[in-house]
């Protein structure tokens, strides 16, 4: 029996919490960077879930290791050793920078930060937070505490601590604002909720050295730049910065909820048994999902292919910005991460729109900024006919 979508809108009015803004698609199923919605309706994915499905949708082996692992031990208490948490925590070792071998796993990328935060105060001592304006690192509260734009944060004004927020991208802002009671910067790599801004070359190493030369940490926040995203297995490889702590999310499941936190061993010395929990950090099914995704994207040379599609679109769409400067601001990103900027804010909401209608995905972001993050093996033909379907939209 067929869903109709005005019936699923009637049913969640009725059942759901009214917490989340809807697109008007109700989607039923997926397969690689296509899914279908409750009335068939077809779409190419360029959101892959907020950059989750890294290998597409439903991938055949992650999807049989899932079943495999359900069937043999879904959850244990995480005071029991876990070979599938082992596995992981040794394979994401191999693509953290030298001297981040262990790791910590959790369900979700707020999660990941409190973490990060909690071992940065762990480390120091001290309880002030350097974040940047425009910045998301998750909306729990001592996440949303560094979370830089005020339209989330200000409902919660009364129960959180807010962070010293400074300019994205501006090393003398930083500079002045770190001194010796501050435990640590937050920054992601490139911001992604904030628009797809890409910092200045020098600036994350130039924060490394600010934060250190007065004792703070720096937390690199690569939930959604991590796991091959921009090209590289983490974002830090394109500026050569050596944080003290990184966390990851998103694509590192490619769909169920894991997200990590890992750190220096310098770091780790501050940490006893009972710092950090959760009824489900480790969960086995997650954590064996987790590093089948990784195998998957080091055996089909995802990074490699990330690297070199997403150069192709971002030169692409770069020349569609020359064509159409009255209505394209710039196209920017690393990877397969690239937000398209346009002028007016009217214009992009009824671009995104308009692309939906015409059955294409795209996220749309700081008010103006169309942003594409598809799976890192999106077939070159399909993400052909999507940008085909943008340019169109524009130019006409």
């Amino acid at each position: 029996m067929s869903t109709r979508f005005d019936e699923v809108v009637a049913s969640e009015h009725e059942f759901f919490f009214p917490a989340v803004r809807r697109w008007p698609v109700a989607l039923a199923r997926g397969e690689g960077s296509k899914v279908w919605d409750v009335e068939g309706k077809e779409y190419i994915d360029l959101t892959a879930g907020w950059g989750v499905t890294v290998i597409g949708h439903c991938h055949p082996r992650l999807a049989s290791v899932i079943a495999e692992q359900a069937r043999t031990l879904m959850q244990t208490t995480n005071a029991i050793y876990s070979l599938p948490q082992l596995d992981l925590a040794r394979r994401l070792a191999r693509i953290t920078p030298d001297g981040f071998t262990r790791s910590f796993f959790v369900s979700s990328g707020a999660e990941a930060n409190e973490g990060a935060l909690k071992l940065a105060h762990a480390k120091t001592g001290r309880s002030r937070f350097i974040a940047t304006l425009n910045s998301f690192h998750g909306r729990t509260l001592g996440a949303m505490g560094c979370l830089g734009q005020e339209k989330y944060r200000a409902r919660w004004s009364g129960i959180i601590r807010p962070a010293t927020f400074v300019p994205y991208g501006d090393l003398e802002a930083a500079r002045a604002a770190l001194r010796d009671d501050v435990a640590a910067m937050i920054v992601e790599p490139i911001q992604g909720e904030g628009g797809v801004q890409v910092p200045p070359s020098d600036y994350l190493k130039g924060l490394e050295a600010a934060c250190h030369a007065v004792g703070a940490l720096l937390i690199l926040d690569e939930i959604q730049t991590g796991i091959a995203r921009t090209g590289r297995w983490l974002a830090l490889e394109h500026s050569g910065v050596r944080p003290d702590i990184i966390t990851l999310g998103k694509g590192l499941g490619g769909g169920v909820p894991i997200a990590a936190f890992s750190a220096t061993d310098e770091v780790l010395g501050s940490v006893v048994a009972g710092d950090h929990g959760g009824t489900y950090a480790g969960n086995l099914l997650t954590c064996r999902a987790a590093d089948t995704v990784l195998e998957v994207i080091e055996e089909e040379k995802l990074v490699e292919r990330a690297d070199r599609i997403g150069a192709q679109v971002l030169a692409r769409l770069s020349e569609l910005a020359l064509r159409a400067p009255d209505k394209v601001r710039e196209a920017r990103g690393a990877g397969l991460l690239i937000g398209v900027e346009l002028h007016e804010a009217e214009r992009a909401a009824r671009m995104h729109a308009e692309l939906r209608e015409r059955g294409v995905l795209v996220n749309l972001t700081a008010e103006r900024v169309l942003r594409l993050f598809p799976a890192l093996n999106v077939p070159e033909s399909e993400l052909d006919m999507a940008l085909t379907q943008l340019e169109k939209l524009i130019l006409d």
